[in-house]
């Protein structure tokens, strides 16, 4: 039965933006409004990274190959990236969404959740709470976005998905575990194959199944996790909204490139592009770092390393050579498909050693100071080393955990 008093104990509110860069490229190119535009790493890429409706009614998905879009959709527009340009609606998006809440966790550069359970007072209902959402979207970026609301992020999420585009969803949260209960549990966000697997050899496979066994079996397996999962399946997911970045682990950068690349000044090209976007990153967030992750990929797998310095570092120079000496000692010519370069342990506390050449150390300090300052205010790169001039072919992305605050706010 319905409460009376329609204040929620728990009012939770999931933004999630339509084909958000599809959309955008849409919006820019009045032409192409109502027609079926794919997005791809670059003029000459060839992977579909989203594509709009229009294009995803004639089959199109995301991760398909252009040319064989093409012959889904011969009339198919494909649109170059702009990963800046993206995260600057979605820094103005998240700007917005916390003048109606500060309870706000960027989950994405195109979802977000807010705790709202404060403003119903203030607000109104959860559903005028939500609804207030979707107009300072549209009202901010001119685009649509699908809403979902609940008691709990898992359910909001749920039901964000369920009436797309533009849609808004509501599941009170005395009706979510009745809600979910006939749903596979692979519809809950954050159970893949490998979890649902495990939970299936206990007979659970809808969410429903969930409550016939005892929270130990999945908390056994997985911890806290597991016991999260227990509860989501119920429409209980206690996760609060996290308004907080997390100090890094890691600060790291990968690049795909096309496929069965064989050439050694290419890959080190690239290594050299991503050793430097890694070395600007740590210096703008003061951060420095002595363990770094390198690694190639290639079709049996990946062949990687960890390197110590004795020194930590946030110099791209330094960090290219440990990428060199790994390539030219570990890679037999086979084909590469990506690279990787990730410092492990960026910290900010330093202990210099005594013999080391401060004097040269100094001057390449004060030469990256005065590189940073320049590509901060004319564009990334516009001084570089001689061999990422002409990268034009390697495109920047925006990274699954951009933010657009603080060290995450990476492209």
């Amino acid at each position: 039965m319905e409460p009376v008093d329609q204040h929620w104990p728990r009012v939770i509110i999931l933004v999630d933006m339509n084909c958000f860069f599809a959309a955008i490229e849409q919006k820019d190119n009045p032409l192409w409004r109502n027609r079926p535009v794919a997005v791809t790493n670059g003029s000459q890429g060839t992977t579909i990274i989203t594509s709009s409706y229009e294009a995803r009614s004639h089959g199109i998905k995301t991760g398909m190959r252009l040319k064989q879009a093409r012959q889904l959709c011969p009339q198919l527009i494909q649109a170059a990236s702009r990963p800046e340009r993206y995260a600057q609606i979605s820094t103005d998006i998240m700007q917005s969404l916390q003048s109606i809440t500060p309870d706000l966790e960027v989950y994405s550069v195109d979802e977000a959740f807010l705790d709202v359970t404060h403003c119903q007072s203030l607000l109104g209902s959860p559903l005028e709470i939500a609804t207030l959402v979707k107009k300072t979207v549209t009202d901010v970026s001119g685009l649509t976005c699908s809403v979902g609301v609940s008691g709990d992020k898992t359910t909001a999420k749920y039901a964000a998905k369920l009436h797309k585009p533009d849609g808004l969803t509501q599941i009170k949260p005395w009706e979510a575990e009745q809600t979910l209960a006939p749903q596979l549990i692979t519809e809950l966000s954050g159970i893949n194959k490998g979890i649902a697997g495990f939970l299936k050899d206990y007979g659970v496979i809808i969410c429903g199944d969930m409550k016939k066994i005892p929270i130990s079996i999945p908390a056994k397996r997985f911890g806290n996790m597991g016991r999260r999962i227990w509860l989501m399946a119920q429409g209980k997911d206690p996760e609060p909204v996290q308004t907080n970045v997390k100090s890094p682990k890691s600060i790291g950068h990968g690049k795909v490139m096309p496929p069965e690349t064989k050439q050694l000044d290419t890959i080190l090209t690239y290594f050299q592009h991503m050793g430097e976007k890694v070395a600007a990153r740590l210096r703008k967030h003061q951060f420095k770092a002595s363990h770094f992750y390198i690694g190639i990929k290639t079709q049996q797998g990946w062949l990687q390393t960890k390197v110590k310095l004795k020194q930590p570092t946030d110099d791209g120079k330094t960090i290219f050579s440990l990428c060199r000496q790994f390539t030219m000692q570990y890679w037999q010519g086979q084909g590469i498909w990506q690279v990787q370069v990730t410092a492990l342990d960026p910290h900010t506390e330093q202990q210099t050693d005594m013999f080391e050449n401060t004097l040269h150390n100094d001057k390449r300090d004060q030469l990256n100071t005065a590189i940073d300052q320049i590509n901060q205010r004319y564009g990334e790169f516009t001084v570089a080393p001689s061999r990422l001039i002409d990268r034009s072919a390697m495109p920047n992305v925006i990274a699954p955990a951009w933010k657009p605050f603080g060290h995450r706010k990476t492209i």
